[in-house]
């Protein structure tokens, strides 16, 4: 029982990874037969970590066709930063209201290791370096560590993962005059200061920056739902 339940997990966050860094291409049909064979799980560990993921909204199921790599567009993208800038401004918020002097120096590391990691993979400059993506994570959790609320953080974070497949779009897209240094330390300023509008409106700026990056393009084929924008995967 053990090895199944590993083997189930390890499936998960294997594909959870493909699906988030898009190298499972968005409304790409996920093969089972091919993931188990490839990967070394069996069927019933890639089945069930395809339905966990389809529970979270990676996933979508197709009736009797099988999975398919959930699909993006213009639309979900905008309506996803709209929301979730609402759910982690309320959390900011009461972090802000609620956070001590070990949540505010755990927000400066966290911000020190932000700037001085590599936003792009030096072995692929067209793509996100994954410590960078680490990094990205544990700096914006950290603003909101000190909320007191426990479903605003559970709705914050599984819209936090949902963002992330676009945010691995943009990278080869990405304005090299945008400063994201300077971005994250404005936010961080804001908050040290415990200026809870400042902070909230320069997190929503952030947020609505990196996605305009895709929805200021206006690529046809994300517009449908397509996947040219990753490059070397596109149909």
């Amino acid at each position: 029982m053990s090895r199944k339940i590993s083997l189930t997990e390890r499936a998960y966050r294997q594909l959870r990874d493909e699906l988030l860094t898009c190298r499972l291409v968005p409304g790409e049909r996920i093969n089972i037969k091919d993931i188990a064979e490839s990967q070394g799980f069996s069927l019933g560990a890639v089945r069930e970590a395809l339905s966990r993921l389809t529970s979270e909204g990676f996933v979508t199921q197709d009736d009797a066709r099988g999975f398919r790599a959930t699909p993006i567009s213009i639309a979900d993208l905008a309506d996803l930063v709209t929301v979730r800038s609402d759910i982690e401004g309320q959390c900011l918020r009461r972090a802000i209201a609620c956070g001590g002097l070990d949540w505010e120096s755990e927000i400066v590391r966290a911000a020190h290791r932000l700037s001085k990691t590599p936003t792009r993979d030096p072995a692929d400059p067209a793509r996100l370096n994954e410590d960078y993506a680490e990094a990205h994570a544990a700096f914006h959790h950290a603003l909101v560590a000190a909320c007191d609320s426990p479903w605003l953080l559970k709705m914050r974070d599984w819209l936090y993962s949902q963002s992330e497949r676009y945010r691995y779009l943009t990278v080869p897209l990405s304005n090299a005059e945008r400063d994201l240094v300077h971005e994250h330390a404005d936010i961080v300023g804001a908050v040290l200061a415990r200026e809870a509008d400042r902070a909230v409106a320069l997190l929503g700026e952030h947020l609505s920056a990196t996605a305009r990056v895709l929805i200021d393009r206006e690529d046809p084929a994300l517009a449908h739902g397509g996947v040219r924008l990753l490059g070397d995967k596109a149909a």
